[in-house]
């Protein structure tokens, strides 16, 4: 299941549809909140959070001192439940237009990254709309995948052709072992919080080598 990641590779994760090379990793330990889901799957959730973080050797915590929590999830049927959501409008500006567009567009998710001072991601919103398709999703699956996407700034392409999720041979889904030895060398202490120019791939690419 592993392919090792080339540095081109590497750096089409993190390069936008405009060209430009944009890449941020959380500069705090995670402290997510997950709105709309049952207790079991709100297990699930956090469960892959601590996961993830594990992996890539990042903290969580209970609560960020600036914000309380940092990571928020929003699961709903339909996107203009979001608008009745209390105080959210004041954490998302122009919430409204956002909902439209995402109806226009018929999105089933969408997220939204805020960064500090030094380019670090400092809080990221994460939106879902429980549509047939995600719906069909397994809730291991869909946290995973969610997970992994908010734990960096990727490309607004990243993943189009290939998930960042693999099947084993007994049928469980895990994050691709590449991807895993990415999300550590992204963490890498050594590295920087945010990166804009193409060369840091040619940084991550020594470290995955390293790694697989």
């Amino acid at each position: 299941m592993s392919d090792a990641l080339d540095a081109g590779e590497i750096e089409a994760l993190f390069t936008r549809s405009d060209g430009a090379y944009a890449f941020a990793r959380w500069g705090r330990p995670l402290s997510p909140v997950v709105f709309g889901v049952e207790d079991q799957t709100l297990g699930v959730i956090k469960g892959a959070f601590e996961a993830v973080c594990q992996l890539a050797g990042h903290q969580m915590a209970e609560t960020d001192p600036e914000l309380g929590a940092n990571v928020m999830v929003f699961f709903c049927r339909e996107w203009a439940e979001l608008t009745g959501v209390p105080n959210l409008d004041r954490l998302v500006p122009d919430l409204g237009p956002l909902v439209a567009r995402l109806e226009d567009a018929g999105a089933n998710q969408y997220r939204i990254f805020r960064f500090d001072e030094a380019g670090a991601i400092r809080a990221c919103f994460v939106f879902l709309r429980m549509d047939a398709e995600l719906s069909a999703v397994p809730a291991e699956t869909l946290a995973l995948a969610q997970v992994v996407q908010s734990m960096l700034l990727w490309s607004d392409r990243a993943f189009a052709d290939r998930s960042a999720l693999g099947r084993l041979e007994d049928g469980r889904i895990v994050l691709r072992p590449e991807i895993g030895a990415l999300l550590r060398a992204a963490y890498d202490p050594v590295m920087p919080v945010a990166a804009h120019d193409p060369s840091h791939a040619l940084r991550l690419f020594a470290r995955v080598s390293q790694a697989l």
